[in-house]
């Protein structure tokens, strides 16, 4: 490959390994919030159901 064109996808290859990045950060805080908002709703659930009366009985 001419030197000219190995820079070229050399730079190439950098923006798209950048834009991967940024992507993959972006889908890792997004999870992550969607993880914290999957507890919230988890913790309410079973305080819903423990006020309704709604969680089976632990066994002694």
């Amino acid at each position: 490959m001419e030197p000219k064109h190995s820079a070229e996808m050399s730079r190439h290859l950098d923006k798209q390994s950048h834009a991967l990045m940024e992507t993959y950060r972006a889908m890792s805080h997004e999870l992550h919030k969607l993880q914290v908002e999957e507890e919230t709703i988890m913790r309410k659930l079973y305080e819903l159901m423990s006020a309704e009366g709604l969680l089976p009985k632990p066994f002694l």
